[in-house]
């Protein structure tokens, strides 16, 4: 880890005005979707959980509704659900790939 950059980082958030710590709020919740290195294997997931989007898909596409997903994953929202479905029409083959390769490994 970079400690210097992060303590930087704090410096820099630290000495923000309330306006610009609310701009940089919003900025930063406004991408539901991330790809993180070394989180969820570097899938895509929802903001700041360990739920991969394919994980998500996979369910779907036997048979679960946005209810059940909601039921099954209480830290989501119909908010989540929707940008994991919107990035799936957007990167459905990466995905798609995805899903067979997690759902095969389980069927062993």
């Amino acid at each position: 880890m970079n400690t210097q950059l992060v303590d930087s980082l704090v410096q820099i958030i630290e000495s923000l005005s309330p306006e610009e710590r609310i701009f940089l709020q919003e900025r930063l919740s406004s991408k539901p979707i991330q790809v993180t290195v070394g989180v969820c294997g570097g899938q895509p997931r929802i903001r700041n959980t360990r739920i991969p989007v394919w994980t998500l898909v996979a369910f779907r596409q036997q048979g679960a509704d946005d209810e059940e997903l909601l039921r099954n994953y209480p830290a989501l929202n119909t908010d989540d659900l929707t940008a994991a479905w919107i990035y799936y029409e957007q990167h459905r083959e990466q995905l798609d790939r995805a899903v067979t390769r997690y759902t095969e490994d389980n069927d062993d």
